[in-house]
């Protein structure tokens, strides 16, 4: 039979968060209450749906994912949209009776149950028929890789085709590729998605080499462990079967496609309303002071290094006497060139609000690594270790090193390892409530008069 390998997989997920924000949005146009169809309603309900959904990870549905684990995140969700929805009424509709309540939430929460349970079955069917399957190969020849491999081509509702294993041992099998070594040129030319690799078989420095390899390709990588694994936090386990323990090894929550979507909303929401309510009013009021202090652009320019090293131009309110020398590197402290208004832009961080058009502009984050120029980076690659980790994500306006302590000049060479330090932990560790928390202590640095000269 011909089987169908198409890579859709990662918009399941995206496409099933919208077909449920339609339903709710369906149900309450169909019950046709005019209490309820009304946009502030509707925006509440498919927000907090989007939101609660996101904290219970109600679309984080796996190939193995068992039927159990659905109905699991089903009641969580339910319980959690459910506190949510009686929230609404609380806090906008207090003291009055409002009628169908029951009627529109039951309707949403039935129908939802009833397409996640349906579409989780009719995905499996289509796999099960040899359709949007995975490529795998084994690396190691052992128990755990023969129950692996057992478990994989029984259950054809995974969607996963078995290709073969790599071992160091030779082995007269038919289903063997070659030794470890070979598996990598031979993961590139036959299109294979997973590797399963045995910690038995495969020593240590070959795991370092596999999960390089992996990251750098966007090959997933599961490990089948030994009695002695020791779990970290990179490794989280699963279960194939009823019983057979996997080790998939995490990617870093940036380089998951929601989560990113999420930031990006939030960024332009959040700069949106800043320029709206804020920037608005201030920005003629600056623009005035700065050219009554001295002559030049308001607006300063300057190159600075964004996301995967592509060069953008960072603005900023121009906080300097115009000189040559503005582009040289970092300024000092009691630095000669700063104009009064430019001290006081800078001690409350108001010269970094233009960056918010960097954001919207998707060049910049509201969080993350502060954007360095080339010439120090470039530098940095050099002397830094995991400097290069940094730029993986968008820059920021405001970041965790800030928050930290770890700003204006770099003196020694541990100011900038330590700011690197910082920058990697909140990219290995990134989480929507930790972009909130660095945020809300931006804003209390700036209120406290914290001098933040970038």
């Amino acid at each position: 039979m011909h089987q169908i390998k198409k890579r859709y997989s990662k918009f399941v997920n995206p496409l099933l968060s919208i077909i449920d924000l339609v339903i709710i949005t369906l149900i309450v146009y169909l019950i046709g209450d005019k209490e309820y169809l009304n946009k502030s309603f509707l925006i509440y309900t498919c927000f907090f749906w989007f939101f609660s959904a996101k904290a219970t990870r109600f679309y984080n549905i796996n190939r193995n994912t068992r039927l159990f684990q659905l109905l699991v995140l089903l009641i969580y969700q339910t319980i959690i949209f459910t506190l949510g929805y009686f929230t609404y009424f609380g806090f906008f509709r207090e003291g009055e009776i409002i009628y169908n309540q029951t009627k529109i939430l039951f309707s949403i929460l039935i129908t939802i149950w009833f397409f996640k349970i349906l579409t989780f079955y009719t995905i499996r069917l289509y796999r099960s028929k040899g359709n949007n399957f995975r490529n795998i190969v084994i690396l190691g020849n052992d128990s755990s890789t023969k129950k692996i491999k057992e478990v994989l081509v029984k259950d054809k509702d995974l969607g996963y085709r078995y290709l073969g294993f790599f071992s160091n041992k030779l082995k007269s099998n038919k289903e063997y590729l070659g030794t470890i070594k070979d598996s990598y040129l031979y993961i590139l030319n036959n299109e294979v998605d997973e590797i399963f690799c045995s910690l038995n078989e495969v020593n240590e420095i070959d795991i370092k080499k596999i999960k390089k390899f992996a990251n750098k390709n966007n090959k997933i990588l599961k490990l089948i462990p030994n009695s002695k694994e020791i779990y970290n936090k990179d490794l989280s386990a699963e279960f194939y079967g009823n019983s057979l323990l996997i080790l998939n090894v995490k990617k870093l929550p940036l380089e998951i496609s929601e989560n990113r979507i999420l930031k990006r909303f939030f960024d332009i929401i959040f700069s949106i309303l800043v320029c709206l309510f804020i920037f608005s009013w201030l920005f003629p009021i600056i623009i005035l002071l700065i050219r009554i202090e001295s002559k030049g652009s308001s607006i300063f320019k300057q190159t600075r290094e964004g996301i995967n090293g592509e060069e953008f131009l960072c603005y900023k309110f121009r906080s300097m006497y115009k000189s040559n020398s503005l582009d040289n590197g970092h300024t000092k402290k009691n630095d000669n060139r700063i104009t009064k208004v430019g001290s006081f832009l800078r001690k409350t961080s108001i010269d970094e609000f233009p960056q918010f058009i960097n954001v919207l502009l998707g060049q910049m984050s509201i969080v993350g690594p502060r954007p360095h120029m080339n010439i120090h980076s470039l530098k940095f690659d050099k002397e830094v270790r995991n400097y290069m980790k940094r730029k993986s994500v968008k820059p920021g306006i405001t970041g965790l090193a800030q928050i930290s302590g770890y700003r204006g000049e770099i003196q020694k060479k541990s100011d900038i390892e330590n700011r690197v330090r910082l920058d990697v932990f909140y990219i290995e560790n990134w989480s929507f409530i930790l972009d909130l928390k660095i945020i809300t202590q931006t804003t209390l640095n700036i209120f406290r008069g914290d001098e933040q000269a970038y």
